[in-house]
Parts: C-alpha cells; structure tokens; sequence
C-alpha cells in the first residue's frame, strides 16, 4: 500500500518548484529519492504527470489537472487534521519565513530566541534576501514585506508602519549645502536601491502635495545592507525606513533631512499562500510579530507619537 498524502504532498511541491533537486533538499532527501516518489505515484495513477528534459521539468495536462485535485485533497486532510487537533496540538514543523536582510536581522532575529521559547516545536528556515520571493515556487510559508499587497495569490495582513526617511552621514555632508526641498537632492549623491543603472525616484510628500524627485549618485545596490553601510560611509543620502538607522539617528551619527517632506508611512505585511488553511506555525508567528511590532515605535507610528 503506498502513502497517497505523502506521495501527493511531494507531487505538489515539485510541481510548484519545478524541480526534484529543490524538493529534496527542502526534504533534507536526494533526487533520486523525489524522482522515485513521482514514479511510484504516476505508476499509481496510470499516467504521466511531468514531461522531462534535460533542462526542464513541466506538468503534463494529466499532470496540471491532477495538481489542482491534489492540492484540494491534501488542504482537506490539513484541515481535518487541525480541526480535530486544534485545541491539544502545539505549533509544530519548520516555518520557511522570508524577511529583508537589514529588517531581518535588526528586527526579526532578535524576536526569534523568544518565540522559540514559547514555541519550541518549530523551527525557522529563515530566508533573508531583498527580492520579492515566489512564495509558492521556493516553498515559502510567510514572508514581511513593506508596501501593499498587488499579489493575488497571497494574502496580506498588516502587522506594523514604517516611516521613511532621508538620512546623511556628518563626513558627506561636510562642505555641502544641506537640501531644503527634495529638488535639492539633484545636486547630491544619492544611495539608489536599484538593480539597474539608471535614475531612480523618490516620493516625498510637502505642503505643495505628493512629489516625485529622480536622483543619482556614484553608488547602486540592489541590497539593503548595501544601502546601509554606503550612508554610513558617508558615500551619499540614503531614503530608507527608519529602522535602518534608529540608533544613528539618536547618536548624531547620521543626520535626519527634509523632515517637512516626510512621505506618508508604509505598511509592513505578513503575506502568506492564499489558502483556506493556514499552519499554526504560520499563524502564531503572524501573531507574534505583530505583538512585537506594536511594541516598537519604529514599527509603530502611534507609540512613536505618544498616543
């Protein structure tokens, strides 16, 4: 007798990543061990479910119908399991969580030994990279993200605010006039975020409205981390979410600019599949984090305030 939900767990996952080498080191197994579990199931099945190549593993139509059976089987038994297990079962398994570098590690990582504590069944696969992950594709149960939600596919719950602000290091701006207007960043060296080589925008909002100022400087990078070390650096202006920089803000490190043209704050999302199903592992990390973000005034415009 073979395992149908496992066999159809790992038939989903390959379909979603497209590949048995990503399924078998999510599964800490070998390829040659999720290509068998796919043989197994097709020979089960009576069908072929994945045309391969040498270079590409694509779903047949036997396969692309059978996935969307699948993955309705498979959120039945998940929920018939949590259903009856609710009230006595702990979070358990490992959570796959994506967070942005500087993010994750100045205001993730430090959260992460008291959630563990609280916990201790699940462990956390932490993904830290600044691109927007395909959360299905690469296996992600929850990712942080600034900004709005335009995915459809995923659901979004707002868990905290960020401010941006516009930042310099005393050594750049020494001998420099300081800008008085975002217009005036034309004249300076700015930190563009960016993976291209062209100029980039940054949003403002004054007493004349919403502005929108293209800025260059010597300095590109597609990493926060990079953006952070060439404000400090005194390489140029960085705009950035407050939390970048709170400590060197507060110790005269970098100095804030343009605070009358401060744009309005951005919401910080936990996004997650859309699914009726949602782990408990996923669920108590939502959770915590919010509680921990409602408790930090960089996350949190109204504590910042005072109210």
């Amino acid at each position: 007798m073979i395992d149908s939900v496992a066999l159809f767990r790992t038939f989903i996952r390959v379909a979603e990543a497209g590949s048995f080498t990503r399924v078998a080191q999510e599964q800490d197994s070998s390829q040659p061990t999720v290509s068998r579990q796919i043989a197994t199931l097709e020979e089960h099945l009576g069908a072929r479910l994945f045309t391969r190549t040498t270079r590409t593993l694509t779903l047949t139509d036997d396969g692309r119908h059978f996935y969307e059976r699948a993955r309705l089987a498979i959120e039945a038994v998940r929920e018939a399991e949590d259903s009856v297990g609710r009230r006595r079962a702990r979070p358990s398994g490992a959570l796959r969580l994506a967070v942005p570098i500087v993010f994750g590690r100045l205001r993730v990582i430090p959260h992460l030994k008291d959630f563990l504590a609280r916990y201790p069944d699940v462990s956390i696969d932490l993904v830290m990279n600044d691109a927007f992950s395909d959360l299905v594709e690469e296996g992600i149960d929850l990712a942080i993200r600034s900004g709005d939600t335009t995915d459809s596919l995923l659901v979004g719950k707002k868990i905290g605010m960020t401010r941006r602000v516009v930042v310099a290091a005393p050594s750049y701006l020494r001998g420099r006039s300081l800008p008085t207007h975002p217009r005036d960043l034309t004249a300076h060296d700015c930190i563009a975020f960016t993976q291209v080589t062209s100029a980039v925008s940054w949003r403002f909002q004054g007493p004349e409205g919403p502005l929108r100022i293209e800025v260059r400087g010597p300095v590109r990078t597609h990493n926060s981390e990079g953006i952070r070390e060439s404000v400090l650096s005194g390489l140029g202006i960085g705009h950035v979410p407050i939390w970048h920089f709170t400590d060197e803000i507060r110790s005269g490190r970098l100095v804030l600019l343009l605070e009358a043209y401060e744009p309005p704050p951005v919401p910080i999302q936990a996004l997650y599949p859309s699914r009726r199903f949602v782990p408990q592992k996923t669920r108590v990390m939502i959770d915590f984090l919010e509680r921990q973000f409602a408790r930090d005034s960089n996350l949190n415009p109204d504590l910042a305030r005072g109210k």
